[in-house]
């Protein structure tokens, strides 16, 4: 006849009565509607270079802005579009506007910054970087006084 739930002092502060219609939205959807700033990339070492590849489907080249400041290496893609569908009157049928923006960030001391290269195709963005060559420590000798 009766539930048994625990109880949850932040349920009873707020009536929300639309919680339990926005739970069960959230089960069958998933986290989709979660907005994400990040975008999937691969980092691979090849011997004397990092290799990172960043997936940005659908985004143009001028989208795509690599900043490097402080040693740190910003990436960030910027993308708006509009969509307009009018009938004959010129009334709107339908309208959309999209606009994404996403952006991830790299430490790149241990990298000899000049040299990175960036290239991007297919949805891919590939960034070379060299490693920065090792100090070797100088070896001398004191004389006592």
């Amino acid at each position: 006849m009766f539930e048994i739930m625990p109880f949850d002092r932040r349920s009873y502060r707020t009536y929300n009565p639309f919680r339990e219609l926005q739970e069960m939205e959230r089960q069958f959807w998933g986290d989709q509607h979660s907005v994400s700033t990040a975008f999937r990339t691969d980092i691979t070492e090849t011997g004397d270079a990092y290799k990172l590849e960043a997936d940005l489907p659908g985004f143009k080249k001028e989208e795509i802005k690599i900043d490097i400041d402080d040693d740190i290496l910003v990436i960030k893609a910027e993308h708006s579009e509009d969509k307009d569908e009018k009938d004959d009157n010129g009334s709107y049928l339908r309208r959309e506007r999209y606009y994404g923006s996403y952006s991830r960030s790299f430490n790149v001391s241990e990298i000899d910054q000049e040299g990175i290269s960036a290239a991007y195709e297919n949805g891919v963005l590939t960034l070379t970087m060299p490693k920065k060559a090792p100090v070797k420590p100088e070896s001398r000798h004191l004389e006592i006084l």
